[in-house]
């Protein structure tokens, strides 16, 4: 299995209205590397089975990105019940994975 493919693995195992972050995924996946998790996580298509839009940053925000992924990753996550508090960040000890 590549490296993608591993990272993908973890990733549709986070429940619906559960987050993780990129660092967790990383390490779960066996590669320590939380960029190469962003890296993807950004090739997906946004319909995919992938829930991709449960993987937030350390501070329990939404990483920027350009584009409609942003809004639509709160979107998503928002519908499955996960509260963002003033700021824009998910309270992780709430919410994790």
């Amino acid at each position: 299995m590549d490296t993608y493919e591993n990272i993908y693995e973890v990733v549709r195992q986070v429940p619906f209205g559960m987050v993780t972050t990129y660092g967790k995924v990383a390490q779960l996946s066996g590669m320590n590397n939380a960029r190469v998790v962003g890296y993807a996580l950004s090739v997906l298509q946004a319909n995919t089975e992938i829930p991709w839009h449960r993987i937030v940053n350390r501070k329990g925000a939404i990483s920027y990105r350009e584009g409609a992924g942003p809004s639509l990753q709160k979107t998503m996550l928002e519908s499955e019940g996960v509260v963002f508090n003033k700021k824009g960040c998910i309270n992780l000890e709430i919410y994790r994975w």
